[in-house]
């Protein structure tokens, strides 16, 4: 949502910086599903060296707690590396010398952020980081318009109130973006909306769909079978 990208619009990866076993044990546990459920293809766990965070001092709570050496903890917590904002997380607490006095910083106590990357987006919750990657190559481009088409092509067939056994022709028009997903997707498109043929011609009297960017005129009837 973030990156405006629709979720019919699959994605190659996310990474996952995982904290402690305990919680890659989980996540491992509902992989498929979290995969299934925004359209990307793979899960990665990976090392949190990856990522730049920092951490952000919550300074209504952490005023009360800490009074006059609140300057020093703020200080502090800016100046931590990369190795002591992983053991804060993992360990849910840090123990810190702050002008002389000891004090310990609970995860709880602050927000650790992790940066975005080059050709990645990321976001973070409690302990949890997920990154995100962004790059669209033409595979990837291309399954996410035959997805467009099946949407299209589905709502058309509600709207008409076709039965749901019913079998269809398709013919759509050329365009260059349509030529490239049927190419690689005709018998996907064609099974997920019951369609005995599919036929890219020059010029087609139908309906009109809107894509990202394009148009594209197809028209759509059942098969006399």
């Amino acid at each position: 949502k973030k990156e405006h990208i629709i979720v019919r619009q699959p994605l190659q990866a996310i990474s996952i910086p995982a904290t402690d076993a305990r919680q890659k044990t989980y996540l491992e546990g509902v992989k498929q599903l979290i995969l299934d459920e925004v359209n990307v293809k793979e899960l990665r766990f990976v090392d949190g060296g990856m990522l730049e965070k920092t951490v952000k001092c919550n300074f209504r709570v952490m005023g009360k707690k800490y009074g006059k050496l609140m300057k020093g903890v703020a200080a502090a917590m800016s100046a931590l590396s990369q190795d002591e904002i992983g053991r804060l997380e993992s360990e849910g607490s840090l123990n810190l010398n702050v002008d002389g006095t000891p004090v310990v910083v609970e995860r709880a106590d602050v927000d650790i952020v992790s940066e975005d990357i080059p050709g990645w987006t990321v976001a973070n919750e409690g302990n949890l980081t997920v990154a995100l990657d962004l790059t669209i190559t033409d595979e990837l481009r291309n399954e996410g318009v035959a997805r467009e088409i099946v949407k299209r092509i589905q709502a058309y067939r509600k709207d008409s109130g076709f039965e749901i056994t019913d079998r269809i022709n398709v013919r759509i028009q050329s365009q260059p973006e349509i030529v490239l997903a049927l190419s690689q997707y005709t018998d996907y498109i064609a099974g997920q909306v019951l369609a005995d043929r599919i036929t890219v011609v020059d010029e087609v009297v139908g309906t009109s769909f809107d894509f990202d960017g394009f148009s594209v005129t197809m028209d759509i009837q059942k098969t006399n079978s």
